[in-house]
């Protein structure tokens, strides 16, 4: 029906409020405002949760997105310091290698 279409959470709830609060069929009130019988059952499904639910959910999903950030960090710095372990040993703070292509672990800042 309404493809793209992105309706703000109180048309939702008052959506909802239609079907839950005054008894009118979802059929009926998904024909009235133009939207898909699916659309109203998920945001029912949605807005059945209470308030303080639906926050924790919120706030678990931004640690989770927060916690895959960190990962994605720590691994970037494990591989680095992988990279740096082939290096032979240090002799007086001077790589052992002949050139700078044998030690891996040689960072140049410019």
């Amino acid at each position: 029906m309404n493809k793209g279409i992105r309706f703000t959470d109180e048309f939702k709830q008052d959506a909802v409020a239609q079907v839950v609060e005054r008894g009118y069929a979802v059929r009926e009130v998904a024909e009235r405002l133009g939207i898909s019988t699916k659309s109203l059952y998920t945001w029912k499904a949605q807005f059945a949760k209470s308030p303080r639910v639906r926050s924790e959910v919120a706030e678990q999903a931004a640690e989770i997105k927060r916690l895959n950030r960190e990962l994605a960090r720590m691994t970037e710095e494990r591989a680095i310091l992988k990279k740096g372990a082939n290096c032979p040993p240090l002799v007086r703070g001077q790589c052992r290698a002949r050139t700078s292509r044998e030690c891996l672990s040689e960072v140049r800042v410019y």
